[in-house]
């Protein structure tokens, strides 16, 4: 029987609540093992509440917007979701060694070798803030003209400077406040998901339309990918270290793949579904809504804003202590205000531009060229190791730099980049097998396997 279940569940319960309130003091340090009270159901919750918003039913929407039949559509979903195991996986290098993913991450790459994966996933995370900000913003302007009040540019701005401040909130308190708030918001948010799949369900057009090329099948299934289990496992340590190092390796990997592929499946389901019946569905303010009736629109735009801003949180928390991870040498909460304020900036421009779909695909797409690799890597590294580390080598940053795992990621890298289709970019691979996009597979198993090849006789010797 593990540490959290043995647990006195009032005293989790007293002490969640109490540290939910207190800026945390951690950032890329090391937990001790005194203070990890959490438990994998908690776990599996976070994730449910992360992927328990609008933007998952916009990714599953964008899937029949861009000629996927709704089968294809929803197979697509379910490849793609098999990612999931990947973020699963990628959860247990947090108990084992008690730091976050780019921490852990020395271990494959070395302190500074580690700083090129750490800058991509800072990046990365501020592209979803981005889009989770964007959202909040059109949703609270659509809001604010049901008022009765014109949106002009001085709205917009004063709309996205108040949202972009509440964004804050949670990360700067930390971890205990964002997990709490994802748990509580997890029921009315699973009560609008299922409200909105009744109304769907009598429109649904079920075989209607012509199924895509195979080629445009892979897109989906990249895109899935990218937008579900792939696209969060850059972050999963991040939470799953404030688990007990004797944590069930079974069960926390069991409970990351339930709590997010389950709900995530759902909701891209049923984005894909309302895609049928909308055609704008992809655009979830002014497109989704059109196809329901007015009583429904208000209440949805009102939870698409304190979604976006829940899930940015996530997004807020894992960019600050990348930021650290980089080497620079300020606070956690200094850390998210700087992201804050340059997500802000960023999604000015998108706000005020019509090509959001466009840029949300792209977007998604372009983020497999550096994550698929780093996770194939990521893992096996922790699988090769068994989950050893040396906690003070990590820490400390005493290796500078592992040739394996800087090759891994290059190499990999490659083999994404050939196999990648964007509507900017088409990789050699991808454009002579028709655009068919094998961009995941590729950079997971390249990396993985070179990682393996190389560092053999260095982790044996750790």
């Amino acid at each position: 029987m593990s540490i959290a279940d043995r647990a006195d569940p009032r005293s989790d319960t007293a002490s969640a609540a109490s540290a939910a309130f207190t800026v945390e003091r951690h950032g890329i340090d090391h937990i001790p093992e005194g203070e990890r009270h959490g438990r994998v159901r908690h776990l599996a919750l976070l994730w449910s509440g992360c992927v328990l918003n609008v933007a998952v039913v916009t990714y599953g929407a964008l899937l029949t917007a861009m000629g996927l039949s709704l089968w294809q559509a929803v197979l697509a979903i379910l490849v793609g979701n098999l990612t999931w195991l990947i973020t699963g996986l990628g959860s247990l290098p947090g108990p084992a060694a008690g730091v976050t993913a780019f921490i852990t991450s020395r271990a494959a790459y070395g302190r500074d070798g580690n700083r090129i994966p750490a800058f991509f996933n800072w990046i990365s995370n501020v592209g979803y803030e981005v889009v989770g900000l964007a959202l909040a913003v059109l949703a609270a302007d659509v809001l604010i003209d049901k008022a009765g009040i014109t949106v002009g540019t001085p709205v917009k701005i004063v709309v996205l400077l108040l949202l972009a401040t509440a964004q804050s909130v949670l990360p700067i308190f930390g971890h205990a406040a964002i997990t709490r708030a994802l748990r509580l918001l997890a029921i009315p948010f699973l009560l609008l998901f299922a409200l909105l799949a009744v109304l769907t369900a009598q429109k649904v057009h079920f075989t209607d339309g012509h199924a895509g090329s195979w080629p445009l099948f892979f897109i989906g299934v990249a895109l899935s990918a990218s937008s579900s289990g792939l696209g969060w496992t850059g972050n999963a340590a991040d939470y799953s270290r404030y688990l007990p190092s004797d944590v069930n390796r079974r069960r926390l990997v069991l409970a990351v793949v339930l709590g997010g592929g389950i709900p995530q499946i759902l909701l891209m389901t049923l984005g894909a579904a309302v895609g049928t019946v909308v055609a704008t569905a992809g655009d979830p303010i002014s497109g989704l809504p059109t196809a329901f009736a007015d009583w429904f629109l208000v209440p949805y735009l009102l939870m698409v804003v304190v979604q976006m801003l829940a899930v940015n949180a996530v997004d807020l928390y894992s960019s600050g202590v990348s930021l650290q991870a980089l080497g620079l040498r300020i606070g956690r909460w200094q850390a998210v205000a700087v992201d804050a304020v340059l997500s802000t900036a960023i999604t000015a421009l998108v706000v005020f531009n019509d090509a959001f779909d466009s840029y949300l695909n792209d977007f998604l797409l372009f983020t497999i060229v550096w994550l698929a690799p780093w996770a194939g890597a990521y893992v096996t590294d922790y699988l090769m190791r068994r989950g050893r580390y040396d906690i003070a080598a990590l820490t400390e940053g005493r290796s500078r730099f592992r040739p394996a795992g800087i090759i891994a990621l290059a190499t990999g890298g490659a083999a994404s980049l050939l196999c990648l289709d964007t509507t900017v970019f088409t990789g050699p691979i991808a454009d002579a097998a028709g655009s068919a996009d094998f961009s995941v597979p590729a950079g997971l198993l390249t990396a993985g396997l070179t990682y393996f090849l190389l560092a053999r006789r260095s982790i044996a010797a750790d």
